[in-house]
């Protein structure tokens, strides 16, 4: 249920006292009541009968009331907006956490400010001095790849506002955090490699100072030792998360004298540029090369073959990302929790060495 009730004249004619604001004490005196009365009634308090709620949220629409949002922001300490900060909006991972978020806000009232670290420490910090600025009732973020102190997250939690880290995490703080188990996701693909046929397999890492990419090599060296598999120095390589980058690595791991025959990515664009170049270079995708992704990004259904990724639940992650939040902010859990999500490897063709000519799970 919304604690404020918003009424919009949307031709603002009706306005009282030659062009100011209609007030609850004009209301109050239309209904013949008290002023208390209309502020409970507007603000859906339990003690106002239904009967006189209805009465009131109709004289204030004939009146074309609109409520003081800044002042009801100062009586609470905070706006009903919460700060979400991604390191880019337009990445289809971040938009669809951010879709999970601001369905389940808004189901309490809530609105979401989006600010774009764009990957930089000094921008991220811009933006939590912004939003705070701005009253916000908290934030919820994913750290840049830049992101190594942490003294404006610190400062969030000091105005006793709710901080909740998503996908990418730190321990460096007591805060709350929602992510998948990258450790797992990546174990996880790397034994489907190796159940698959495929024995020299190659690792594209992310940047090894965000936690993300560290637990997912750490998945990846686990699942090489478990099968009994060496890890090669020049398997592993550094990759960012971009097409050209994928291909042009490839290039470069195909010219070894011993070429691996199979590539587990931390991203599905360096894996997308992968399999680019093998195709284009007459390598068959899975018979010769077998490939995983990471992100389970829609485009990974549509390729020639279809491309076996990690599904990260981002939904998922932002809808408890923002209930994590809630909690927080309605006081119902003052503990941090650390929840993480199962990851789900969705198998299709580009890894599927075994299963040539059977139907896709």
């Amino acid at each position: 249920m919304r604690n404020v009730v918003y009424f919009r004249n949307v031709a603002q004619t009706k306005r009282t006292l030659k062009g100011k604001k209609t007030t609850i004490h004009e209301i109050a005196k239309a209904l013949n009541t008290t002023a208390s009365t209309v502020s409970r009634a507007l603000n859906n308090n339990p003690r106002i009968s239904e009967e006189t709620r209805k009465k009131v949220i109709k004289m204030a629409r004939k009146l074309g009331y609109e409520p003081n949002s800044m002042a009801a922001s100062l009586r609470r300490g905070h706006s009903k907006i919460i700060g979400i900060i991604v390191p880019y909006a337009d990445r289809i991972f971040f938009s669809s956490v951010i879709r999970g978020i601001e369905e389940e806000v808004k189901k309490s009232g809530y609105n979401v400010i989006i600010c774009q670290s764009y990957e930089k420490l000094e921008n991220e910090i811009e933006d939590v001095n912004a939003l705070m600025s701005a009253q916000v009732a908290g934030i919820i973020i994913s750290i840049s790849r830049e992101t190594n102190k942490f003294e404006h997250l610190q400062k969030v939690m000091n105005k006793d506002k709710p901080l909740v880290l998503f996908d990418r995490t730190t321990e460096a703080i007591n805060t709350s955090s929602v992510a998948i188990d990258d450790f797992q996701g990546a174990y996880t693909s790397v034994k489907h490699l190796v159940e698959n046929g495929y024995k020299r397999i190659a690792f594209f890492s992310g940047n090894k100072k965000v936690s993300i990419f560290r637990e997912r090599f750490r998945g990846y060296q686990a699942a090489m030792r478990d099968s009994n598999l060496p890890i090669l120095e020049e398997y592993v390589i550094e990759v960012p998360s971009e097409v050209e980058e994928g291909k042009a690595v490839t290039k470069k791991l195909m010219s070894l004298q011993s070429p691996p025959d199979a590539i587990c990515s931390c991203s599905d664009f360096s894996a997308l540029g992968a399999m680019k170049w093998l195709t284009e270079n007459n390598y068959k995708v899975p018979e010769e090369v077998g490939i995983v992704g990471f992100g389970n990004d829609p485009f990974t259904q549509y390729l020639e073959p279809t491309m076996t990724s990690v599904d990260q639940k981002s939904k998922d992650m932002g809808k408890t990302a923002a209930q994590v939040f809630l909690e927080q902010l309605e006081g119902k859990n003052s503990i941090a929790r650390k929840v993480l999500l199962n990851p789900e490897l969705v198998t299709r063709a580009s890894s599927q060495k075994l299963s040539i000519g059977k139907s896709e799970v």
